[in-house]
């Protein structure tokens, strides 16, 4: 039996074809089915670790973690890590290619297409359905020439693909017609059918507009998903969820998040942000750290020199020191950690003109960005609570100084991030180290929260098995299935 495939296109960024991708993996993954996710450009610096030592979108990730399989650098085979307004890093198969230019990408893009067939083939070699996902719209015609994300995929791969339609944003009609008249008639031949998501309501209110837009379009709506509220539980790969973090009301212990023009990962920190004692808040630059928060993270960050100039800028430096002199804790992931230090050595240019700039100097660390970049899944013991973390590393550079005597865990490779002597300042690279149940509720319970018995891993699975059934009860799974083409 040869694989099948079929795309899910959207009439915009945000519509949920990320969620949809992953709630259809688990579902036909329930059924029997071999499923892969498939992504073939994505642009985001939420990254995860690949079981075969690369790097691909977090969203790519969560949809392999619901087909039930390890993830791979086929899934997401080219990945743009922005690093500025007008760059960005280029990960092809999982490796970093380059830094280029938007201009220069959008030029020579066409020379990643057969490494983005390769590692598709490769999946359909052994699995039975691959599940396509687009980025943004097809509708960005001036964007069609040399196109590896949208319809210039589904062509090149000859697979059929469905259009995903907002209605929570409003004018889903409009949209959805919209895409179908600015398209050509050959990409608007791999369209098969639409669906509707994050309706709120009586579904049956919307039957006129389903109508509406079978005839427009002559081809059938697969149907139409509710608003599904557990949503907000999985891991999200788009920086626009942040918009919707701010302050909230308070529920316990308070931590404050410095969001960096270029935050990366920053899906770390939603264990603590699920916990039931403790609030999650993202400062935007302008906003001060309050004077009540337990604990200041400083997240990861794809761009490290040029976001400590912005923290700069903001005056969150001030803050952060007022902030240790109370007593407060600080701790600082990735590209956090770095900033933490006394230095930070670029010498040969990897994020701009080769330079060294001061860090903060809460630890007595100094960093060298390197060209090596290390992507490995990483198993420690954490230092002060002795718990398990199982986490990942995605950073250019090495960080030593007198502070990294005081460890943050205990590696296969050695010691691992630092600590300042009141134990009030610590920096890791271990990404994703508080999805590890034991050595968070450890680590809450040292700033003074109550216990809790949040079980992150078992509340992720119970929403990817909630989202399956969500899914089967609203989308015709069948009709679908019956839509997907062969891999040829």
């Amino acid at each position: 039996m040869s694989a099948k495939a079929i795309m899910f296109l959207g009439t915009g960024s945000d519509v949920g074809k990320s969620l949809i991708v992953a709630g259809l993996a688990r579902a036909f993954a329930n059924r029997g089915f071999r499923v892969a996710p498939f992504k073939p450009q994505n642009m985001s610096n939420n990254a995860a670790v690949t079981s075969d030592g690369g790097e691909i979108g977090r969203a790519q990730a969560l949809q392999a973690r619901a087909a039930r399989i390890p993830a791979t650098v086929h899934m997401n085979p080219v990945l743009l890590k922005p690093e500025s307004e007008t760059g960005a890093q280029v990960i092809v198969q999982g490796k970093r290619k380059a830094t280029l230019k938007a201009s220069d990408f959008f030029r020579d893009r066409a020379q990643f297409m057969p490494a983005i067939l390769e590692s598709f083939h490769s999946l359909a070699e052994n699995h039975d359905l691959i599940l396509v996902e687009g980025a943004g719209s097809p509708a960005e015609v001036n964007l069609r020439n040399g196109d590896l994300a949208n319809l210039g995929f589904a062509k090149a791969a000859q697979i059929p693909a469905l259009l995903i339609g907002d209605i929570h944003r409003g004018g889903v009609i409009a949209s959805i017609i919209g895409t179908f008249a600015v398209l050509s008639e050959d990409d608007r031949n791999h369209i098969k059918g639409f669906l509707i998501n994050k309706f709120h309501g009586d579904v049956e209110l919307f039957s006129e507009g389903k109508l509406y837009l079978e005839n427009h379009t002559k081809t059938p709506c697969l149907g139409v998903v509710p608003h599904f509220a557990h949503a907000a539980r999985l891991p999200a790969e788009d920086a626009v969820t942040l918009e919707h973090m701010g302050a909230t009301d308070s529920k316990g212990l308070n931590i404050c998040v410095l969001r960096l023009p270029r935050i990366a990962n920053f899906d770390d920190l939603d264990p603590l942000r699920l916990e039931p004692d403790v609030t999650v808040q993202f400062l935007n630059a302008g906003e001060p750290i309050p004077a009540d928060a337990k604990l200041v993270i400083i997240p990861g960050s794809k761009s490290t020199i040029a976001d400590l100039k912005a923290l700069r800028a903001a005056g969150w430096h001030i803050d952060l020191k007022a902030h240790v002199r109370r007593g407060g804790r600080v701790l600082g992931l990735c590209g956090g950690y770095q900033m933490l230090g006394r230095m930070i050595h670029d010498p040969q240019g990897l994020e701009g003109p080769a330079t060294s700039v001061e860090g903060l100097g809460l630890l007595d660390v100094e960093t060298t960005l390197l060209p090596n970049k290390t992507t490995t899944e990483t198993q420690a013991i954490h230092a002060l609570s002795g718990q398990l973390i199982n986490a990942y590393e995605i950073h250019l550079g090495e960080t030593a100084g007198p502070d990294c005597q005081r460890l943050f865990a205990q590696t296969a490779n050695g010691p691992e991030g630092a600590t300042s002597p009141d134990l009030l300042v610590t920096g890791t690279y271990l990404h994703g180290c508080f999805a590890a149940d034991g050595f968070r509720h450890s680590f809450l319970k040292a700033l003074g929260a109550n216990a809790s018995s949040f079980a992150f891993d078992q509340t992720i699975e119970q929403t990817l098995d909630g989202l399956a059934t969500h899914l089967e009860t609203h989308l015709d799974l069948d009709q679908i299935l019956a839509l997907a083409g062969d891999v040829t």
